[in-house]
């Protein structure tokens, strides 16, 4: 499973990452990079069994703390 996982993501990147560098969009081939990575991380620790939090939860607490927001309870 993680070799279908790393295939997926290379033929991903392989696919975008030359247009990208073509039109000269280094900024762009850089969130790109920082995103599939980030992709890549949480897909693979699913994978392997690691559990995940929600963010949903943690923004709702962050709302709670800077906005004083207390109707999501």
């Amino acid at each position: 499973m993680i070799i279908l996982l790393i295939m997926v993501f290379t033929g991903v990147a392989l696919f975008e990452v030359p247009g990208l560098i073509r039109k000269k969009y280094w900024r762009e081939l850089i969130v790109f990079s920082f995103f599939l990575l980030l992709a890549f991380i949480m897909t693979l620790l699913q994978i392997i069994g690691v559990k995940i939090p929600s963010p949903v939860k943690g923004i709702l607490n962050l709302l709670k703390d800077l906005l004083r927001f207390k109707a999501c309870e």
